[in-house]
């Protein structure tokens, strides 16, 4: 059997009890390390699960599964997976491979960023399509997340913004020169997100455009959801790109059009309570 365990949003303890039984009876178990992140490392999963952890990276999970799932049709193998198994498309594509090789399996879901961003008070069925925001490089800027990001606002919704995560990557010069050199690893900060958001706002303009989203859009910051240190702040576009959350992971949420109760409930995490152009940006909004 090749199980799919969900791990949570926070820390050890926040498998479930079905999936650390399963954890416990496998023979290998994987921990997925490239999508996504927990607050404690490799060591604290390993002590609290009683069981020995093998990472799997992109390059295993996309390029070499077949070493995931050999043996899995007679032995108990366990993939592990930070939030819900189902939040990459990757790990579809895992299950296809198991099905194709006759190998049964088992999804063990767990809390998701996609369903944890509730907890800034935006209700869940107004959310659109979500989005990832890369980081730019010097030759690549693309701004598709941002057509979608209107598209989702001119329908009133709002619009959750994964961001970019770079781990275990490698430069284009080692990587055309076959050369197994990583670069650290990069995780993008709500500030980073929205100067990219800013930046595109100004190209708009100076093209003649006037983007549904501006610099006194309402938008929320998530770090670290689930965790005991969770953050959250609520302000406008531009004072998003100077609020400080922390360490990673962090989110992004741009609004769309807000029910009475969400813009109470954001006024709890607003950046600056005493700011008149908070306060004048929250009341344009309703």
């Amino acid at each position: 059997m090749l199980y799919l365990v969900g791990l949570g949003l926070g820390d050890a303890k926040d498998i479930t009890v079905k999936g650390l039984e399963a954890v416990r009876r496998c023979r290998r178990v994987y921990l997925e390390a490239y999508t996504s992140l927990l607050a404690v490392g490799k060591e604290a999963l390993e002590e609290f699960y009683g069981k020995e952890l093998i990472l799997a990276d992109r390059e295993t999970v996309e390029q070499e599964a077949d070493s995931i799932l050999k043996e899995a049709d007679v032995c108990d193998v366990a993939f592990l997976v930070v939030g819900d198994p189902f939040g990459a498309t990757t790990h579809s594509d895992l299950v296809l491979r198991a099905v194709k090789l006759g190998i049964p399996y088992r999804v063990i879901h767990n809390a998701s960023i996609m369903s944890a961003v509730g907890c800034c008070g935006l209700q869940l069925y107004n959310f659109g399509e979500t989005v990832s925001i890369v980081f730019w490089t010097e030759s690549w800027k693309p701004e598709s997340f941002f057509d979608k990001i209107q598209k989702n606002r001119r329908n009133g919704m709002h619009t959750l913004c994964l961001l970019d995560i770079k781990v275990k990557e490698q430069s284009l010069e080692n990587l055309m020169k076959g050369r197994k050199v990583y670069e650290p690893a990069r995780y993008m900060s709500v500030n980073q997100a929205a100067e990219q958001l800013l930046s595109i706002i100004k190209n708009r303009r100076l093209q003649g455009d006037e983007p549904e989203i501006t610099e006194n859009t309402i938008c929320v910051g998530l770090a670290r959801v689930g965790a005991a240190d969770q953050k959250i702040a609520s302000g406008t576009l531009q004072q998003m790109s100077t609020a400080e959350l922390g360490s990673p992971l962090h989110s992004l949420i741009v609004t769309g059009s807000m029910h009475p109760m969400e813009l109470e409930m954001l006024q709890l995490f607003s950046v600056d309570r005493c700011s008149s152009s908070e306060n004048n940006a929250f009341e344009r909004t309703v």
